[in-house]
């Protein structure tokens, strides 16, 4: 059956759902909602109270996520999974996140409501720790739900000195129960995330909604380059060993490597730290960091390997010493094809084009795919500005965004299949 949609009305109840989740931040005019803190508890509480509203069956499991389930078929049936995070950075926009959580309620109250009643059943989630700005740790939530949470991350402390297990006890949850919040792989036939686009694509294309290939896998490198100090007025250009230079000159170097790179590369350095730091002394020391990310893990890897080729020529041609160090490695996430032309097909039912592209940026999908298929949909941002107070999707992409979701819902009958791969179309 096709279920009734009125676009407009979609998104403006979204917005407002929207304004109100922006309404609980830690300080005044600023937005900012931290892992287990007390507004996180008044978002929960929040969403918690649309999904009672919608028809859901409400519960929150032992790492705060907040669960709303529809079970037409009951309880046993397999379920389809919808979520996103309600957790921000400091000083963040009201939309990452959060969109996604909202218009999940939205559509499956809308297909509840319009008598569909499919043989599966559908779980909208609202996790908590998709940023990792509290804790040194990321995607804890949704780790949990996959059933692949570290015990060990319940140590990692906040910049206070608390714990995430203590944390989760001021919380009210007992961190013995954390395994309980795994769901059985075999009951479980998707995990789909509507989220913004957080870059300028979809709007450079005029295009409200895309569909996601691949969550980037990303991989961050230290890298110290050592030279020597002399006095700035003293040394002659020809005979310096100057490591900002050398540093700077690698810079450019990861810059040309992923403008040349495939599948959506980007690089950057985010970080340099330089010694002795006097404007008068040429620098002896320099640490800065290399964040590099890809749709392909295979072209991130062969980034990698030429960056690191021409760090070692740049520091041989210099007179320098380098040493680089990686702490943060990623895989890849592919989209599966078959959800990949499902959300496509869903958004043609609205007449719409669906462009298809990777997500740089990480998402909740990283985890869930370590339990089932996932998919995304992006939803245009205005300028591509994420991670800021400006961040902006119009009602009318929003109300585009759930009907996409409606349509899918209805169309989802079966287990998604790849032919017996998950790899990405880029």
């Amino acid at each position: 059956m096709t279920i009734p949609v009125n676009i407009a009305a979609l998104g403006a109840r979204a917005a407002a759902m929207i304004e109100q989740l922006g309404a609980i931040p830690s300080a005044p005019d600023t937005l900012t909602r931290f892992f287990l803190t007390p507004e996180h508890r008044r978002a929960a509480d929040l969403v918690a109270r649309w999904m009672g509203e919608a028809g859901l069956s409400v519960s929150e499991d032992a790492l705060g996520t907040v669960r709303g389930a529809w079970h037409p078929a009951g309880p046993e049936a397999p379920r389809l999974l919808i979520g996103s995070h309600i957790d921000t950075v400091a000083n963040a926009g009201k939309y990452d996140g959060t969109l996604g959580v909202i218009l999940g309620i939205l559509a499956v109250e809308a297909v509840a409501r319009g008598g569909l009643t499919p043989a599966y059943g559908i779980d909208v989630l609202a996790f908590g720790d998709e940023e990792g700005t509290r804790f040194p740790t990321t995607l804890s939530s949704s780790a949990a739900c996959a059933g692949v949470f570290l015990p060990a991350s319940l140590q990692a402390r906040d910049g206070d000195g608390i714990s995430l297990g203590e944390a989760l006890l001021a919380y009210g949850k007992n961190p013995d129960d954390i395994a309980a919040s795994a769901y059985d792989p075999s009951r479980v036939l998707a995990y789909i995330e509507a989220h913004i686009e957080q870059g300028p694509v979809l709007e450079a294309e005029g295009a409200p909604l895309g569909v996601v290939t691949a969550i980037a896998g990303a991989s961050r490198l230290s890298v110290t380059v050592t030279g020597e100090a002399g006095h700035a007025g003293t040394v002659p250009m020809r005979l310096r060993r100057d490591a900002l230079s050398g540093a700077a000159e690698m810079a450019l170097a990861v810059e040309r490597i992923a403008r040349a790179g495939a599948d959506g590369m980007v690089a950057t350095v985010g970080r340099v730290h330089v010694e002795p730091g006097s404007v008068n002394v040429i620098p002896a020391r320099v640490v800065f960091t290399v964040d590099l990310r890809s749709a392909s893990d295979a072209s991130r890897r062969a980034a990698l390997t030429r960056f690191e080729a021409d760090a070692h020529r740049i520091a041989e041609q210099r007179g320098l010493g380098v040493v680089i160090s990686a702490f943060h490695e990623v895989a890849t996430v592919p989209c599966y094809r078959d959800i990949q032309r499902r959300l496509g097909d869903a958004v043609a039912s609205l007449g719409l084009r669906a462009p298809l592209l990777p997500s740089g940026a990480g998402h909740d999908g990283q985890a869930m795919a370590k339990l089932c298929p996932v998919g995304m949909l992006f939803v245009r941002c205005k300028g591509g500005i994420s991670h800021n107070p400006a961040e902006y999707a119009s009602p009318e992409d929003m109300g585009m965004a759930a009907a996409a979701l409606i349509r899918f819902i209805e169309r989802f009958q079966q287990p998604p299949s790849d032919g017996g791969t998950s790899g990405a179309q880029t």
